[in-house]
């Protein structure tokens, strides 16, 4: 059995080096386009789910999310809670909030964000909003009269230009009316505005939990306390320990919490990459099997005297596998090649995405699937064409 393996080897190198060196060329890089396409856009979708996960981290929950009780509204107590998390091993820091709608009037135009209300210094501990300051400042616990606004919140002058229901273009200084969900109204100066590149947090409004406990007539509560712990990954073991040392409240990990809109996400680009690797895969088969047809066809009487001095029909459709092969692994090299220096090119130059700067995420897996599947395409590139050629009678293709 080796031997015939050898045999149909050699013709194969025969077949190659014999063979048009341009057409060979072409082929090759097309495999090698291909290689790319199976990776690429899957890289590009794992760099933005990274993104949307570090932002959802930074910017929205933390690690780890405690709300109230079940039929419970608030979280009562919050100060002592807070305290006791504050001593776990693992916790960095936590900070209170309370978040609630609100109605915002900016120069006869309004919005209904969501309103949240933090202690600035501990917020500072557990997310990074208060290093996304595009204009003005970030909240001080003193401030009472002050309230800091998303970028997409605040919006632009021209309507056209807002995705969503926005201020029209408020500006730090600037004056708006904020009417809570118990509807007491007050007045607050612009004294920031942020933009961190996360849709939820950039349409939100903020101000400190000492205000909203003024408005609310109640202290000491918050309907979220936000965890930050040393390490991320490990949130449901963290979970596991904040109950163990007598947290009762309902605990979230971020994934929870933003599992549903990442779903959404995910699912919408996976039916792109779905579509772009069965086209893809498509072209290899069509590529690979117009070269081998095309070669068989040529050599229709070459095929038939082969068989005619005892060479098997295996033998033949072995060999014609082996040059599918070749193209296949030359292609995946040179496609190793070029995908190196685009993904080398695009960490030092993320794409830019409304949510921002995205650098492709290479995972192993999917170089394994991407080569797997090169592969198994060439294998019947390359019989199905040998096959249907070594199906003829000798005689007829040695007439040819």
């Amino acid at each position: 059995m080796l031997e015939d393996e050898r045999v149909a080897f050699f013709l194969a190198s025969r077949l190659i080096t014999r063979g048009n060196k341009g057409t060979l060329v072409l082929t090759i890089m097309i495999i090698a386009m291909v290689f790319v396409n199976l990776i690429f856009l899957p890289s590009i979708i794992a760099g933005v789910v990274v993104l949307f996960n570090q932002q959802s981290i930074d910017y929205s929950y933390g690690n780890l999310v405690i709300e109230p009780r079940e039929n419970e509204l608030v979280i009562l107590n919050v100060k002592e809670l807070q305290q006791k998390i504050n001593r776990i091993p693992g916790v960095v820091a936590s900070s209170p909030r309370y978040t609630s709608g609100a109605t915002i009037v900016y120069k006869g135009r309004s919005a209904s964000p969501l309103l949240v209300a933090m202690n600035p210094e501990d917020e500072k501990q557990v997310l990074k909003i208060s290093t996304k300051i595009i204009s003005g400042d970030y909240l001080n616990e003193a401030d009472t009269d002050q309230i800091l606004i998303g970028k997409t919140l605040a919006g632009n002058r021209d309507q056209k230009v807002d995705r969503v229901a926005s201020l029209g273009g408020a500006e730090v200084g600037k004056t708006v009316a904020v009417t809570f969900i118990n509807g007491v109204t007050r007045s607050y100066r612009i004294k920031g505005i942020l933009y961190s590149g996360s849709a939820s947090t950039d349409s939100n409004a903020f101000i400190t939990k000492k205000e909203i406990e003024s408005v609310l007539g109640r202290s000491d509560t918050a309907n979220q306390v936000l965890v930050r712990t040393t390490t991320t990954g490990d949130e449901n073991a963290m979970r596991l320990t904040l109950m163990q040392y007598g947290v009762q409240q309902q605990i979230w990990t971020w994934q929870d919490k933003s599992a549903d809109f990442l779903k959404s996400i995910v699912g919408s680009f996976d039916i792109i990459n779905f579509i772009s690797t069965i086209v893809s895969l498509i072209i290899a088969v069509v590529i690979i099997f117009i070269v081998i047809f095309i070669n068989t066809v040529y050599r229709r009487k070459q095929i038939g005297i082969l068989q005619a001095i005892g060479i098997d029909r295996s033998i033949i459709i072995k060999s014609y596998i082996f040059q599918a092969l070749f193209i296949c692994v030359c292609g995946t090299v040179a496609g190793c090649i070029l995908l190196a220096a685009v993904l080398q090119y695009l960490t030092a130059s993320p794409l830019v995405f409304p949510g921002g700067p995205v650098a492709p995420v290479l995972e192993p897996l999917l170089v394994f699937r991407a080569v797997a599947s090169l592969f198994i395409v060439s294998l019947i590139a390359g019989y199905v064409p040998s096959w249907l050629t070594t199906r003829e009678e000798i005689l007829s293709a040695i007439r040819g």
